[in-house]
């Protein structure tokens, strides 16, 4: 649905990262004025053919057909868009899905998720520092509207430190260590069984039942995507909110490996942070942790939604 009252010429922007692609269509005053998401945006772990689909399901939602003809510009961040085969990917997924919805903008780019979450900052900021913290996690110096420098988003396997994919695999194997019994059993262990099991277990437990758990767990982990256990995050926020001591402990970690990303890019007093992602962005479970152990970096923080305001932004200077 597009707001009714809009002025052309419109643009584009959009934050395609790894749960979601949000869409933001945008008049000539840079007022929102239709929105639309889809599914996972990551250049590099998404099938082309899915990221395709997502990027036209999202852009045809913000950009119906009656107004796709008034858009001059487009802009699309993507997580997994370094250079090289991610970027590739971005562009020609970009592209296709905008013949298939009959958009022939004259100008369409393609971003680092990182590059769009710090143009959502106040006033579209063209240099400073960015974290993002959801499903992956990644530090980023941005110089002149474009990311120069970063730390992590090196994806599941090597990296995403203090990510909700990394909460949900230490909660899983929090469950698993106190299953083996080298480990505590808290709330935490407990919801991560309720998510697995229909029973309900408690620490008492006969050894061959542990192990028949344990199993379960295993296979529960090993059928699914490696991401997909970036959905067991909530259930540590949830723990840690309730005082589990394992649940408190893994997001004091997670918060200690986000500010060391941003300690690594050599901060200076005074420079601008924004913050986005699920994990930190406004209201974001580890917000609070995060903002005491940079505060005596003595940057100025601001929290943002996600990155789709910063590619509408730089959307609309692709028109200048």
């Amino acid at each position: 649905m597009i707001s009714e009252s809009f002025e052309q010429p419109l643009v584009i922007g959009i934050d395609a990262g790894g749960t979601r692609v949000r869409a933001y269509c945008a008049d000539a005053r840079g007022r929102v004025v239709g929105m639309g998401d889809s599914g996972p945006g990551n250049a590099l772990s998404v099938p082309p053919a899915d990221l395709v689909r997502h990027l036209a399901q999202a852009m045809g939602t913000a950009a119906p057909e009656g107004v796709r003809s008034g858009v001059t510009a487009v802009a699309g961040g993507f997580a997994g868009a370094g250079p090289g085969r991610g970027r590739d990917t971005a562009a020609s997924c970009l592209a296709e899905a905008l013949e298939a919805l009959d958009i022939s903008a004259a100008a369409a780019e393609v971003y680092g998720d990182a590059d769009v979450a710090f143009a959502s900052g106040p006033g579209a900021p063209a240099d400073g520092l960015v974290l993002i913290a959801g499903t992956g996690a990644i530090a980023g110096r941005v110089v002149g509207r474009r990311c120069t420098q970063t730390v992590d988003g090196h994806g599941w396997l090597l990296g995403d430190k203090g990510s909700g994919f990394w909460l949900g695999r230490e909660a899983v194997r929090a469950a698993v260590l106190a299953l083996d019994g080298r480990g505590p059993w808290g709330p935490l262990v407990g919801s991560v069984l309720e998510q697995v099991t229909p029973d309900s277990p408690n620490a008492g437990l006969p050894p061959a039942e542990r192990t028949r758990l344990r199993d379960a767990i295993a296979d529960w982990a090993y059928s699914r995507p490696p991401v997909a256990l970036a959905r067991m995050s909530p259930l540590v926020v949830a723990a840690g909110a309730d005082g589990d001591p394992t649940a408190r402990s893994l997001l004091d970690r997670a918060a200690d490996e986000l500010a060391d990303k941003v300690g690594a890019l050599a901060p200076r007093s005074g420079e601008l942070l924004v913050t986005t992602g699920g994990l930190i962005g406004p209201e974001g479970p580890l917000a609070e942790r995060l903002a005491e152990r940079v505060r005596p970096m003595g940057l100025r923080v601001a929290a943002v939604r996600d990155g789709a305001a910063g590619a509408v932004a730089l959307a609309r200077l692709l028109t200048r």
